[in-house]
């Protein structure tokens, strides 16, 4: 694969708006993807989802781009999946269950798959999903008022995003498990403790990580796009295994009389609200 070796950044910056709630933009050989619907606490539903594979393939293939960073809007990184909007008719027909967890795997998969350097900016609370998926990213930066969990017990869900595998080997089986079977939350500075962090920023301080990243952008592109294949090669396929099984599992739960009596009871609450 080739790339200019010339700077970067002095290319002009490219924005734009995928839908209402996702956008992308390109600085230099940096591209964001900003989620940004931070009345649902940037939750995801299907839609949101296919832009965002839409974006990753993307890149992929756009020789400028050498980064990709994901970040949210607001207060909140993510709130994870949007279930009412994902799963509202999954009591109708398994061809509605089988459609919302195969676009969360092909997400996941494009995570995994995802050529260049990845990158999060966790710029508030990151729940279920979007928690669990910050260990298939090569680096993560995290605000100080960070949090990150896991209520799949909670939830009545099982865990996906490759966590089952990633959590363990970057913070050991004990502390996995609290977050996995406990639903137990990680600040920022335990996840910079244990690795999932590489680095914790000051609540106003998120222009730091990006001028970092502008700097880093100038790297030599064939450099850093090797690297990457070489760490990420050795776990790919494994990594495609667990989500498939991950979302084999997911897809029973949502199939389950127990879950979706827990659907109807929360759409129930929420409707009252």
């Amino acid at each position: 694969m080739h790339y200019s070796s010339s700077s970067s950044i002095s290319r002009p910056t490219r924005r734009r708006k995928m839908s209402q709630y996702i956008a992308t933009s390109i600085e230099g050989s940096i591209q964001r993807i900003v989620i940004d619907r931070p009345r649902k606490r940037n939750a995801i539903n299907g839609p949101m989802y296919r832009e965002m594979i839409k974006i990753l393939d993307e890149s992929a293939k756009n020789r400028e781009v050498t980064c990709l960073a994901i970040t949210g809007t607001g207060d909140f990184y993510s709130s994870g999946n949007d279930f009412v909007s994902n799963l509202t008719a999954a009591d109708e027909s398994a061809t509605d269950v089988d459609a919302a967890t195969l676009i969360i795997q092909n997400f996941i998969d494009a995570l995994i798959n995802y050529p260049k350097l990845l990158i999060a900016v966790v710029n508030g609370p990151a729940i279920g999903i979007m928690a669990t998926t910050l260990a298939l990213f090569d680096i993560v930066y995290a605000a100080e008022t960070v949090y990150i969990s896991t209520p799949f017990s909670k939830l009545g869900l099982s865990a996906e995003g490759c966590s089952t595998y990633t959590f363990p080997r970057i913070m050991g089986p004990s502390k996995a498990a609290e977050m996995l079977y406990f639903g137990v939350p990680m600040s920022a500075k335990e996840a910079a403790e244990v690795g999932l962090v590489s680095r914790v920023y000051k609540r106003d301080g998120v222009d730091e990580i990006w001028e970092h990243l502008r700097k880093m952008s100038t790297l030599s592109p064939e450099s850093l796009v090797a690297t990457k294949q070489l760490i990420s090669h050795w776990n790919k396929d494994i990594l495609m295994k667990v989500n498939g099984k991950e979302l084999e599992v997911l897809k029973k739960i949502y199939m389950s009389p127990q879950f979706l009596e827990r659907m109807a009871n929360f759409m129930m609450k929420k409707s009252k609200l």
